[in-house]
């Protein structure tokens, strides 16, 4: 028998619960640094020293987290749904946690890719210098996806979503498009579960029918709606 497919949409609040901060509740700042100066493509032609700094710090900051119950409760759905977790953050507490089926919309702080030929990525788990080349001879650049670039993975991501038959959402404010606006991408008669301790309804969520708020941290809330997505299926 087919096993029914659970995409679960993640982003900043799963992994704060572990220790990584969050720019967003900050005005923009992220740990004292304009996110413009560092994380876009103007701030690297800027001042690529800055930024390149920028992401070593928290390269070596993700050293000092490990995934939390949130994380963990998503590994379990595995045994029991085809799982695919889309996620806006770009540490690897998915993949620590041991979630085997993961996109990532804004790239992976320990991949690293050539400035001359995108398609050239390396895992990356050092700090990356001026003078760090791909062996084309090109500067090397975190593999992030900084605003105002397109995001090469929202295509395969709605598609993942619009063949859901469940579908979570998890420690995420809704309102960073284009990853935003996949819930407009799934069937209008699959449930929805919005885990977030300040839920914001944006749009594309007032338009389905059948989304359930649980107005929790990723720790808590995740592991119950899992407990009741398995609980759902053995019976």
């Amino acid at each position: 028998m087919k096993q029914s497919k659970v995409v679960v949409l993640t982003g900043a609040g799963i992994s704060a619960e572990s220790g990584i901060p969050t720019f967003r509740d900050a005005g923009g700042l992220w740990e004292g640094y304009d996110v413009m100066e560092v994380a876009t493509p103007e701030a690297w032609a800027r001042n690529p020293k800055l930024v390149l700094d920028f992401y070593n710090q928290r390269r070596r900051q993700l050293r000092e987290v490990v995934p939390n119950a949130g994380h963990q409760a998503l590994v379990e759905l595995e045994q029991w749904f085809d799982t695919v977790i889309i996620t806006q953050n770009v540490d690897d507490l998915h993949e620590r946690a041991g979630s085997s089926h993961i996109i990532h919309l804004h790239g992976e702080l320990k991949k690293v890719r050539s400035t001359a030929d995108p398609s050239l990525i390396y895992s990356w788990e050092k700090d990356l210098h001026w003078g760090d080349t791909c062996e084309k001879g090109s500067q090397l650049r975190p593999h992030i996806v900084w605003f105002g670039e397109v995001v090469p993975e929202i295509t395969r991501a709605a598609r993942e979503v619009s063949d859901a038959d469940y579908l979570l959402i998890v420690g995420t404010s809704m309102q960073v498009y284009p990853a935003a606006g996949l819930v407009a991408h799934a069937d209008p008669h699959t449930p929805i579960w919005y885990i977030d301790p300040n839920p914001q309804i944006n749009y594309e969520l007032e338009q389905m029918p059948h989304v359930t708020v649980v107005a929790e941290p990723a720790s808590i809330g995740v592991p119950r709606v899992v407990q009741q997505l398995v609980e759902s299926i053995r019976q």
